[in-house]
């Protein structure tokens, strides 16, 4: 088996090329140039090297030409710009990027016949995060409150479209919050593990953070892109929520990663008035019994993901 991951550089596409790396699968990545080396998380995977090829999601002749070198046989679109507050900075760029480039990417496989699966990466920003709503599965009506989460909703119903007109296998997984060693040190949770790690370290005084009393619900990043896997496995393609079912403020996440040092969180998190974002997804919390039928299951608990994330950066 032959797999392209889109976003391979990323969290989510390194932990799933180790994964299907072990499975037997021969992995290829797409990564774009920059003038900065931005590899470190797929740094120790040697076999992958010679396989990464060129190419971004707003340049249909890019996605057309790697396609048809590497003629896969799955394709996972981890490739994005992710960052919620960010979205709000750069709406236009993400709206190509998150949305309108996975558009190029279905016309890709179309256009060239390809019989290749699809998972697409939709989140669980396309909710509202209205409290009565909880818990959101599949069925809960979509309503974005960003940037982002808008130009995720657009991808993941243009999947839909496809699926349903061209028969092309696609699945989306609606991915609750997922974290890891591997989080990008401006996603807030590693902002909150990596600030403990240098308080400790002596090399900060304090971690400015925004709301609060938004609630997440938090899973570990490996067990959630073994779910990506596990979808395009299934007979027919379909959506899958993938989350925890459990909820956590950010206020929980900063006292849980500071208990582990023996800190008072109170003496060294400041809000920033900068960080609040001009809509709130104030609360996310996943139904994931769909995805329990086709065999998976977090394991990973909220305290466990803290501990494991302060320890990585303890080092």
């Amino acid at each position: 088996m032959k797999a392209l991951i889109l976003g391979i550089t990323g969290m989510d596409g390194s932990y799933l090329a180790e994964q299907l790396l072990k499975k037997g699968y021969e992995v290829h990545g797409l990564v774009r140039r920059s003038a900065t080396w931005n590899r470190s998380n797929i740094d120790h995977i040697s076999e992958i090297y010679n396989n990464l090829h060129y190419g971004d999601m707003t340049d249909f002749v890019s996605i057309v030409s790697v396609l048809k070198k590497v003629q896969p046989d799955e394709i996972y679109n981890l490739a994005a710009q992710s960052h919620v507050q960010v979205s709000w900075e750069i709406p236009a760029y993400t709206a190509q990027t998150t949305g309108f480039g996975v558009l190029n990417l279905l016309e890709a496989v179309r256009i060239l016949g390809l019989k290749t699966k699809i998972y697409q990466a939709s989140t669980s920003e396309m909710f509202s995060g209205d409290p009565k709503e909880a818990p959101q599965n599949e069925l809960t009506p979509f309503n974005p409150q960003s940037p982002y989460g808008l130009a995720k909703l657009y991808a993941h119903e243009i999947c839909g479209i496809y699926r349903k007109a061209f028969g092309m296998f696609i699945c989306c997984g609606i991915l609750f919050n997922h974290e890891g060693e591997r989080r990008g040190e401006n996603f807030i949770t590693r902002k909150i593990t990596k600030g403990v790690a240098n308080i400790v370290k002596g090399k900060q005084d304090k971690i400015e953070l925004g709301n609060l009393a938004a609630k997440r619900d938090w899973g570990y990043a490996p067990e959630f892109t073994e779910a990506m896997w596990l979808m395009l496995q299934q007979d027919k393609p379909d959506d899958y929520v993938i989350a925890t079912g459990e909820t956590h403020s950010v206020k929980e996440f900063a006292e849980q990663a500071f208990k582990e040092v023996n800190l008072d969180w109170k003496k060294y998190v400041r809000v920033k008035e900068k960080y609040i974002r001009p809509l709130e997804v104030n609360l996310l919390q996943g139904d994931a019994t769909k995805a329990k039928k086709i065999g998976w299951e977090p394991k990973t608990k909220f305290k466990e993901l803290v501990k494991l994330m302060v320890k990585h950066d303890l080092k």
